[in-house]
């Protein structure tokens, strides 16, 4: 299994718009592409006078899953994103390799 995990630090003056929309819109947007098995959106509980930070997290099932996400959904959806919300985020992506999970 792999996570894609994108960390995104939102300006506190749009947060609960972009909360709801990733929520109600660019989320479900993502999982409709089937790449994904499950996802965890989560609040930093780190203190930032710049924004605040999220870490949404989605489970892929393997590298072939991924790969059909980054090269034909990827880019569209993050276009969208940025369109939106403009200067006002700043977003990393990480990929992990899970290697043991406890099942929670």
């Amino acid at each position: 299994m792999i996570i894609y995990s994108v960390t995104v630090k939102i300006d506190h003056s749009i947060e609960e718009d972009w909360v709801k929309w990733m929520k109600e819109v660019h989320i479900p947007d993502v999982m409709k592409t089937g790449q994904f098995k499950e996802y965890r959106m989560s609040k930093v509980m780190v203190q930032d006078p710049d924004g605040v930070n999220y870490s949404i997290q989605y489970l892929c099932p393997s590298d072939a899953h991924l790969d059909t996400y980054l090269n034909e959904h990827a880019k569209g959806l993050q276009e969208e994103h940025t369109a939106r919300y403009k200067d006002k985020f700043v977003a990393f992506r990480t990929l992990l390799e899970v290697i043991d999970h406890s099942g929670i």
